[in-house]
């Protein structure tokens, strides 16, 4: 007989089949369970697509949301509260979620009118700080919280605070299969006669599957009748960013061992029934993952569940499932003591069959139809402790209640001034102007345009062509002998310079510390790394203050994957005692500057400081970073409250007039980055506020209300005249402005998601 319940609508936020992912199956599977359980509560799926133009879908998936879209998920929030929804049931992992963390998930749920119950399929023992933030909303936007292990909600309740009272335990559902002898599926796979161990999961190097294959000698000695079974595609992600190079190595270690015909590997996404079947063959499941850090496995799971003797590593899961000799456990990487049980266990025929069967006899638990019961137990009780607590209503927000809209990242305008050498300096009007060649200037801008481009997940396929060229001219720039880099390239591609300027040194590894510190690809790490070892050898010898400022920009990002490099670190307490000493030298009661001038890039030498001082933990260096950058802002601040950079039609002399124009957007880029600095790292609104004010200068909002942006074309004008936007959209201008967005981007998905949305009053 079918159960009721008084929730009539209930919908299901997370990923979904087709999608290949575990989080996926879990969801379908859930959602099923629940619906035949209760066929007078309606299911719904709202799904989150990781590539363009989705999946296909089956009907129950009524919304989707793209990933990196934050506006797809206050539409998904929207469509939630008109849809009469009694309860969301969202699935929670890092990694499927965009934004810092995954955070965009809880701008979805801070719309919400009705009760959540999130399922945590991850609990980090040791979070970021961005994790840690996200877990902690998860926590507090959330009515009741699911975890599937004894160990998950001590953590919760230990590490994170969450209430004891708001947490359920329900373990991991599984199919209802019977308990049936291997031999029965073995015939299927062409394995009849053989002795069967199994791992599968979608295929990743965190799954240790070289830690079995180097046991395999050793068992295969004892057993020769043995075949491994590695069942899973690789995981999506391993796919997109390094092919199947994992399983080609895997293969290798195979022949190497001399085991390879006892090996099998199923390239292939199998559905439920076809799992059970594979399960059904195997005499023993293995699961060899390298790190302890897994509060949960579906596999794992799967496998205990239809009755099966399991060797595992002792993550947390499986040290928690398979205590008390409901299992085997092994150390992490020992591939003797991986041999040594397997062997014991195969020896032992009745302590296998006690194995499984004691498994079996668990296992009934944890089917499906008892796991969707336990659910919509927490589903009442979310219904019930969301009819007592006033839930926000549903709202037309005015605009300044409403996330800004940014225009488009577009890189058309970019891309036409960009060749196989590099970006082009100069542009006529839109077009590249050949006569003025390339520098390395802007090649590094457009180099660390392409990291952020990475953390924004926009056009992958265009942003590593970018970062290709932009690391090949930055490496052929570079002159080893002199440790210098040219700057100036002639269209023919000749060098024009002994070596480029100061600054241009500090700009170059401004770009190859965030390569090494945030690309997500090694080989630009390794590459970006070598370079910046070597080019920042002469720096402590250079002069110029901005070339200070983009060095140590550059070591903080460096820093942040090499963190231990003492030469680096040395470098940037002498970099950060030089501006310090600058300051005290030229500044006085009404010029809180480091020089007797502001020209151009100003606001970098306060960003240096902001991130130095924040990073070495010295509050005198970042307090006078933020200091300064507030002078800087009340200086380049107008009247009427616009941003108005200094003019590089003469500058600024201490004492004397200030240049007005011409206003040049690099200036307007470092000052939107030098804010969003000080936002991170003191969370006060304020200084977002002060980034959109130099952002807008870009739209419009400035001396002559003009655009300097220009959406037909993607570009950016060169500069604001007295009169008049330069209409020559050259790689300075272009590239202060795409850096600008796509910071501002970074910036709004944090506020969007972490916070009430920001008011800019005007």
């Amino acid at each position: 007989m079918k159960e009721t319940s008084k929730v009539r609508k209930i919908a299901f936020v997370g990923d979904h089949l087709p999608r290949k992912c575990g989080i996926a199956t879990f969801t379908s599977d859930l959602l099923a369970a629940v619906a035949d359980a209760y066929p007078k509560s309606r299911c719904l799926a709202v799904s989150v697509n990781d590539i363009e133009g989705g999946y296909e879908y089956p009907e129950v998936v009524r919304f989707e949301i793209g990933e990196q879209d934050l506006s797809s998920y206050l539409r998904a929030a929207d469509f939630l509260n008109i849809s009469d929804v009694d309860i969301v049931c969202l699935q929670h992992e890092f990694g499927i979620f965009g934004g810092p963390a995954g955070g965009h998930i809880l701008a979805l749920l801070r719309e919400l009118k009705m009760p959540v119950v999130t399922t945590l399929h991850t609990v980090l023992r040791e979070p970021r700080a961005d994790q840690r933030r996200v877990m902690e909303g998860l926590i507090s936007l959330s009515t009741r919280l699911v975890v599937m292990t004894d160990r998950g909600r001590d953590m919760l309740q230990e590490i994170y605070r969450a209430p004891s009272a708001k947490i359920d335990l329900i373990q991991h559902g599984i199919p209802d299969v019977g308990f049936v002898d291997p031999t029965y599926f073995k015939d299927q796979f062409g394995v009849e006669g053989k002795v069967v161990l199994l791992t599968f999961g979608l295929l990743s190097p965190n799954k240790g599957i070289e830690q079995v294959l180097n046991a395999l000698p050793q068992i295969v000695a004892e057993f020769p009748e043995v075949v491994y079974i590695v069942l899973g595609a690789t995981h999506p992600n391993e796919l997109r960013e390094h092919g199947e190079a994992y399983r080609l190595s895997l293969e290798i270690l195979a022949k190497k061992r001399r085991v390879d015909r006892h090996v099998i590997f199923y390239n292939q996404f199998v559905e439920i029934e076809n799992l059970m079947e594979f399960l059904g063959a195997a005499d023993l499941y293995i699961t060899p993952y390298l790190h302890e850090a897994q509060i949960t496995s579906g596999a794992l799971a799967y496998a205990f569940g239809a009755g099966k003797a399991v060797v595992s590593t002792p993550y947390w899961h499986a040290a928690e499932l398979l205590a008390e000799d409901r299992g085997v456990l092994v150390p992490f990487r020992d591939s003797e003591a991986m041999a040594r049980e397997v062997i014991a266990l195969l020896r032992d025929d009745t302590r296998r069959h006690a194995m499984r069967k004691n498994a079996y006899r668990i296992g009934r638990d944890m089917v499906w139809s008892n796991v969707a019961q336990q659910y919509m137990g927490s589903f009442e009780s979310s219904r019930l402790e969301g009819a007592a607590q006033s839930r926000k209503s549903l709202a037309t927000k005015t605009l300044d209640k409403k996330p800004r809209e940014l225009p488009e990242l577009k890189l058309s305008h970019l891309s036409r001034m960009t060749d196989s050498t590099g970006v082009f300096q100069h542009a006529v009007f839109s077009a590249p102007n050949f006569s003025e060649g390339y520098c390395t200037d802007d090649n590094a801008r457009a180099l660390l345009l392409s990291v952020l481009l990475g953390e924004l997940k926009e056009d992958q396929e265009g942003m590593r062509t970018l970062a290709t060229t932009c690391m090949a001219f930055l490496h052929h720039a570079f002159d080893p002998e002199t440790k210098r880099f040219h700057n100036h390239m002639s269209f023919d591609r000749r060098w024009l310079d002994r070596h480029g300027s100061e600054d241009c040194q500090g700009r170059a590894l401004w770009a190859l510390g965030a390569c090494v510190g945030r690309s997500p690809f090694r080989s630009f790490q390794m590459m970006a790394g070598q370079l910046f070892a070597q080019a920042l050898q002469p720096v402590t010898e250079f002069t110029s203050p901005r070339s200070w400022a983009f060095v140590l920009i550059g070591i903080h990002e460096y820093l942040r994957r090499l963190s231990g490099d003492s030469l680096v670190n040395q470098t940037r307490d002498t970099l950060t005692s030089r501006l310090m000493g600058l300051f005290d030298a030229h500044a006085k009661p009404d010029w809180c500057w480091f020089e007797d001038e502001l020209s151009y890039d100003n606001a970098k030498l306060a960003e240096a400081l902001i991130l130095s001082g924040q990073a070495t933990g010295q509050a005198a260096v970042f307090e006078r970073g933020l200091e300064t950058l507030r002078w800087l802002l009340a200086v380049q601040t107008s009247e009427k409250d616009y941003f108005r950079p200094i003019g590089s039609n003469g500058f600024y002399h201490q004492g004397g007039a200030r240049a007005d124009f011409d206003q040049q957007p690099i200036e307007a880029q470092a000052t939107v980055s030098a804010c969003l600095e000080a936002y991170r790292a003191t969370s006060d609104v304020w200084w977002f506020e002060q980034a959109q004010h130099a952002f807008d200068w870009f739209l419009g909002w400035n001396d002559l209300g003009l655009e300097l942006y220009q959406p037909e074309t993607g570009g950016c004008g060169d500069g604001l005249h007295v009169d008049r936007v330069n209409e020559n959209q050259g790689a300075e201008s272009t590239l202060a402005f795409l850096l600008s967005l796509a910071e501002m981007r970074l910036a709004q998905d944090m506020v969007t998601s972490f916070r009430a949305p920001v008011t800019i009053v005007r």
